[in-house]
């Protein structure tokens, strides 16, 4: 691509393949951080939703405390008559974004790995730490509410997809440059903005196949997804301000290394290939594409303005 052939060039000539990213723990370059702290807080804490006003998985579908045995019933067999037009393969890519979702667990755990801004306690008063917590807390509902509506569904195993989040949270997630906030959030920006376009894809695609419920399911995830987008990418946006030149360098290193998806050790205990299989059915199925992958990066390097 030539917007990354352009940040590259950009990049000092001493900085090491594989270990220049340890230089950003250097308490200059942390204090950069902290110093943001204040920031934070005027111009991405706002970007929460107070859980009174955020959707809940119980707002998506048939809840038997309201609608009575009867009604209840009658909700769910409309569920699965409308679940029942989802072609196999969108399911398949439904399926792998739930399992993705559900390895939260992993997810909070990365942006705690980032020095400077870590919640250290677990209860800190920090904008970061509050951060962490809020984007934590509106993640959890995406994979309620895809667990739930797959449960509902009977067209899915749902003791092997159990035993399949256990294991991908039990496997972890490996990623580059791990505790560096500079790169942490360049990876986090391209994941929401990763994530928005899978689930935008897969609501559009369900859509057409007549399942309205699971498409405004799909949807309400992926305007979560953007706004988180926005929180990261202005982030990042405010680091290229600020220290323009170690910006540039961090997003060129993870540019070299590539974007590690957040779910490629999925596996279901039989077939060690499960993630690729994921992959080569979302990108048949149109829902997430190597085409998209490069139209995020060349999205995210123009709205840095980094070249």
């Amino acid at each position: 691509m030539a917007a990354a052939t352009a940040v590259l060039t950009r990049e000092t000539k001493g900085e090491k393949e594989e270990e220049g990213w340890t230089e950003y723990l250097s308490p200059d370059k942390l204090e950069v951080l902290e110093h943001l702290e204040p920031w934070a807080a005027t111009h991405v804490l706002p970007l929460l939703k107070p859980a009174e006003v955020a959707w809940q998985p119980s707002d998506m579908l048939p809840d038997p405390a309201a609608l009575g045995d009867d009604g209840f019933h009658s909700a769910c067999r409309e569920l699965r008559a409308r679940a029942a037009g989802v072609p196999d393969a969108h399911l398949v890519c439904l399926v792998g974004n739930m399992i993705t979702e559900e390895a939260l667990p992993t997810y909070q755990s990365v942006p705690n790995r980032f020095e400077a801004v870590r919640d250290l306690t677990g209860a800190d008063d920090t904008s970061w730490a509050r951060w962490i917590r809020g984007w934590s807390a509106e993640e959890n509902r995406h994979g309620d509410v895809l667990s739930r509506y797959m449960y509902l569904s009977g067209r899915v195993d749902m003791l092997q997809v159990d035993r399949t989040v256990h294991r991908l949270i039990a496997s972890g997630m490996a990623m580059n440059a791990a505790w560096s906030p500079y790169h942490g959030f360049i990876y986090v920006a391209f994941q929401e903005r990763a994530t928005a376009v899978s689930h935008g894809n897969t609501a559009r695609h369900i859509g057409a196949h007549g399942d309205d419920v699971l498409a405004r399911i799909c949807g309400a995830i992926m305007a979560d997804e953007k706004r988180h987008e926005a929180a990261y990418t202005r982030i990042v946006g405010k680091l290229f301000e600020v220290v323009p030149d170690d910006a540039v360098r961090a997003l060129g290193y993870m540019m070299r290394h590539r974007i590690t998806m957040p779910a490629a050790l999925m596996t279901d205990g039989r077939d060690d290939d499960l993630y690729k299989h994921y992959s080569a059915a979302a990108q048949q199925t149109g829902v997430y594409t190597a085409s998209d992958y490069r139209s995020i990066l060349e999205h995210l390097i123009r709205q840095w303005r980094s070249i």
